[in-house]
């Protein structure tokens, strides 16, 4: 059909467009093509049904900054998250593998020993996204990026970290898929087993402070740090590239800049 791109055909694309900012970064110098590149923000949550926003017809849900997005851009019609559980789904999005290419097929936590109560019985599968694999991260700190994530991790134990994955900053992210609470202090005995939980890097909140937005003001004070412009300027001025990709429900950001003298 005229005008459809097939799922290969993206990943082809995207593989291409990935490989070429390397390539011209280390070709040219970050200073130089920082001047070129685009702004992009790369939105993914958990759980979202496929009409669960407006721009797709919701009636129910209100988000006005995405249906702007979607009008001022590309709106997909026919596209799959990689798994239907969060850690394969987020190791296939840093790594641009399918999940049982990378033997990541069940969260982290289940990872050693699978749930036996199914018809079908999952296997023994990798719980720690492995330091061989590439990731997105990576590839772009290659090319000259500063790269932060914030928020909810769930791809390995502490030697898996974000930090050791290609990423300057950390976060929040931790081995575990949620925490105990969503409010301040975001710690306690959890629900599972009565382990012990809690979100890092996160002190000196108040009372009633919610993840979700502890989260997006992490997010911001590290643009700000990153960059002498205002985000709202970013776009206008051109000086600066960040790329923000915000995982709403699973509480994660993961924010790329371009290193420049800047940086403080």
């Amino acid at each position: 059909m005229v005008g459809r791109l097939s799922r290969r055909d993206f990943v082809k694309y995207v593989a291409w467009l990935t490989a070429n900012t390397a390539l011209s970064a280390s070709a040219h110098g970050a200073t130089k093509v920082s001047s070129s590149r685009p702004n992009f923000v790369f939105i993914l949550a958990d759980d979202l049904g496929w009409a669960d926003v407006g721009c797709y017809g919701s009636d129910l849900h209100e988000t006005p900054n995405i249906d702007e997005l979607a009008r001022q851009g590309m709106r997909f019609t026919d596209a799959y998250a990689a798994a239907p559980v969060c850690s394969p789904t987020r190791a296939s999005i840093m790594t641009g593998k399918y999940p049982a290419r990378l033997h990541m097929t069940i969260w982290y936590e289940s990872s050693a020993n699978p749930p036996r109560n199914r018809r079908l019985i999952p296997p023994v599968t990798q719980g720690n996204m492995p330091h061989e694999q590439v990731t997105i991260a990576e590839v772009l700190k290659n090319a000259g990026y500063f790269t932060a994530h914030i928020g909810k991790w769930h791809l390995g134990d502490a030697a898996h970290y974000p930090q050791t994955q290609g990423f300057d900053v950390n976060i929040g992210g931790t081995f575990w898929g949620a925490p105990t609470t969503f409010f301040y202090p975001y710690g306690g005995s959890s629900r599972w087993g009565g382990e012990f939980r809690y979100v890092p890097h996160l002190e000196f909140g108040s009372e009633g402070e919610y993840l979700t937005d502890r989260l997006t003001d992490e997010a911001l004070r590290v643009i700000e740090r990153t960059t002498s412009l205002s985000w709202s300027n970013i776009t206008k001025r051109r000086s600066r590239r960040v790329c923000i990709i915000r995982i709403t429900n699973t509480l994660q950001w993961y924010i790329v800049s371009m290193k420049t003298s800047a940086v403080s």
